[in-house]
């Protein structure tokens, strides 16, 4: 049995063999855009990538040569530093960005929550109640909004309980993750840093 040319076949979306003489020109023309693209996408990854990386290991050992050298820390809240170019016009930051969870403490800080709800609901506080039970509730898979629940930490309520539920809310507070970002900036004519974007969807 003759084995297949693969040159003379292209795999369909359902994992079949077509052979090319029977694809049609545009969608063959499609398949080579499209392939392209992805190409000349996925090197431009790997380069911002590896920009990203170069760049942070930059910084660490800048910020590590002034500390040895000035006896000055550059370094800022959390690992945040911002450095200026000398003639001020370009200014580059390295920000950490903390992605946070609630551990186990959530659960009581929820029973108290719900504690005051039940007692304040008994008067004139409904909406109130719409308020707080929609900052508990959950997406598709199954994850609390962090923004949402800490929002009621900003809600003015004068009560003992309510300030114990907000404490164990706080508490219950963990750092997940920590993610360093590299953002690059160049001051414009009126003296405001722009940012130099280097998402693709916002280029």
């Amino acid at each position: 049995m003759n084995s297949i040319d693969m040159k003379d076949y292209k795999q369909d979306a359902k994992g079949n063999l077509v052979p090319i003489a029977n694809i049609r020109e545009i969608d063959l023309l499609r398949d080579e855009l499209v392939q392209e693209i992805v190409g000349k996408a996925e090197t431009t990854a790997a380069d911002l990538k590896a920009f990203k990386a170069r760049s942070l290991d930059d910084i660490a050992a800048f910020v590590q040569l002034s500390a040895d050298r000035y006896d000055v820390q550059l370094g800022g809240k959390k690992g945040n530093v911002t450095l200026h170019s000398f003639d001020g016009l370009f200014r580059v930051q390295l920000a950490m960005q903390d992605s946070l969870v609630f551990d186990e403490g959530l659960a009581a800080a929820k029973a108290l929550v719900d504690e005051c709800i039940n007692e304040w609901t008994q008067g004139s506080r409904s909406e109130l109640k719409t308020l707080i039970n929609a900052a508990f509730q959950v997406d598709k898979e199954g994850n609390l909004s962090t923004a949402r629940v800490l929002g009621l930490r900003r809600l003015s309520i004068d009560d003992a309980k309510w300030r114990r539920a907000m404490d164990a809310l706080s508490d219950s507070l963990q750092v997940h993750t920590s993610k360093a970002f590299v953002r690059v900036y160049r001051r414009d004519k009126d003296g405001e840093y722009q940012l130099i974007n280097l998402d693709v969807a916002k280029v």
